[in-house]
């Protein structure tokens, strides 16, 4: 029985989709005017994770996540770089989608781009003002009203009272009430702008959300997930305006993920402490950043170091080196009782720390096994990939990951393999001594040996 936190009741619940066996799921994607940071990529890391599990237990699922590819900061950056704003977009998607499918995150089933949603945004807004829950400022631009909708507030628990006397958001005359939005922003003759009812403009932000689930969804959404740092306003103020368009409008669950933090700070661009996904990734592998992201529950924020990176490697490294040197075979009877146990923790608001704990329980069987059973150790090598590629982890060959090259110069290489042999030669004439002193030297570069019946194996000590 899967149950999910739920931001709303601010709980977890027993889930339960509208439609047997199908799953609607919205995430608020990413706004493409830079290069996406690691806040960026743990969200989609637990949502691909969360995906993955839903498929694998038996969900029919719709994922959509949009791409805001219209706002000022994208302006900006397109007239810095002297083209379209549509040739800007166009290209940090691309970029984008090079850094997620480097995380091995799968693509959603659709990518609506803002831009290519205006007419709806423009229906939407101009139903929310015939039913009196938008007005027109002096300025010309479209204004939701949050009076107008008595339960506003009530996803992220704000105090009204405290935000309405202007000590976290000013005081602004164009609007009836602070806390009022904007749907649609007049533009200059000369601004990025769309023909509308109310004049040249293009669309708040927070409207875009509810217009593209309209379109996909009908506004009747199992579960709505992004970044705990969307709580308030983006989906607070979604929500509000959704169910103003529409009185059915059903989102059964809002989840949300933690925030980033570096050197007790939240991450932020603002901050100038953001780590792009594309430079980490030079010096790390895709699978232990994903590792990293995952090895705490995705409610909980997540401390960003060198020190955490290694650990993940480290945890990494022990599965791989369980899985060396086995020939992984169908299992149906060894250890079934893992898979109950990977389904329990996943259905237990999908508990990926409880999930890590099972994987070593089965690598430690691998392990026991391999000089006393080596049947048994392959039957346990097939459980724990087959659990840990749901979750799009232990893809790759162990011997390829252990002896991952990304950071060794060919010369380093040389050395290495050159004192290898050289170990080899003096294991066989029984040299135990030289042995040992070469083995000293390849841990001074940072090299692990194991000695197997037919070879001898290296791995870094270290993350890669």
């Amino acid at each position: 029985m899967l149950k999910i936190f739920n931001t709303l009741s601010g709980k977890k619940e027993i889930f339960k989709s509208i439609k047997k066996d199908k799953i609607n799921l919205y995430v608020c994607g990413v706004t493409v005017y830079d290069f996406c940071h690691i806040g960026h990529g743990r969200t989609f890391v637990v949502f691909d994770m969360i995906v993955r599990y839903l498929r694998f237990s038996g969900f029919q699922v719709k994922y959509i996540r949009n791409i805001t590819d219209i706002d000022d900061k994208i302006i900006l950056k397109s007239i810095q770089e002297k083209t379209t704003i549509n040739s800007f977009a166009t290209y940090m998607i691309k970029e984008m989608h090079k850094d997620f499918d480097l995380l091995g995150i799968s693509r959603p089933d659709e990518e609506p781009r803002v831009t290519h949603y205006i007419n709806d945004i423009i229906e939407m807004i101009r139903k929310l003002i015939t039913k009196k829950h938008a007005y027109i400022n002096k300025n010309g631009d479209v204004i939701f009203s949050i009076d107008s909708y008595l339960d506003y507030g009530t996803l992220s628990r704000q105090s009204l009272i405290l935000l309405k006397s202007g000590l976290r958001i000013p005081i602004n005359n164009m609007k009836k009430n602070p806390l009022d939005f904007v749907l649609w922003k007049v533009s200059s003759p000369e601004e990025y702008s769309w023909n509308s009812p109310w004049g040249k403009g293009r669309p708040g932000w927070h409207i875009e959300c509810s217009a593209i689930t309209n379109v996909f969804f009908d506004n009747s959404i199992d579960i709505h997930g992004g970044g705990s740092d969307l709580l308030f306003p983006h989906h607070e103020n979604e929500r509000s305006q959704s169910i103003c368009f529409n009185d059915k409008s059903i989102i059964n669950f809002w989840m949300h993920t933690g925030m980033v933090i570096i050197n007790n700070q939240k991450m932020s661009k603002s901050l100038g402490n953001a780590h792009f996904l594309r430079n980490v990734l030079k010096d790390c592998d895709s699978e232990v950043l994903r590792y990293f992201f995952l090895a705490t529950h995705y409610r909980h924020p997540i401390y960003y170091c060198e020190k955490n990176l290694d650990q993940a490697y480290t945890s990494l490294q022990y599965l791989y080196t369980a899985l060396y040197n086995t020939n992984p075979c169908l299992n149906n009877e060894e250890g079934v009782n893992f898979d109950f146990e990977f389904c329990k923790a996943m259905n237990d608001d999908f508990n990926t720390p409880k999930v890590f704990s099972i994987f070593f329980e089965i690598a430690r069987k691998i392990n026991f096994f391999k000089n006393k059973d080596i049947s048994k150790s392959n039957k346990f090598a097939f459980r724990l990939k087959d659990l840990a590629n749901n979750l799009g982890f232990l893809l790759q060959n162990p011997k390829d990951f252990l002896q991952k090259k990304t950071t060794l110069n060919s010369s380093t290489l040389k050395i290495i393999k050159s004192l290898i042999e050289k170990r080899n030669i003096a294991r066989k004439l029984k040299l135990w001594d030289k042995a040992d002193n070469i083995r000293e030297k390849l841990m001074s570069l940072d090299i692990i040996v194991e000695d197997l019946p037919n070879e001898t194996i290296w791995r870094k000590n270290k993350k890669i």
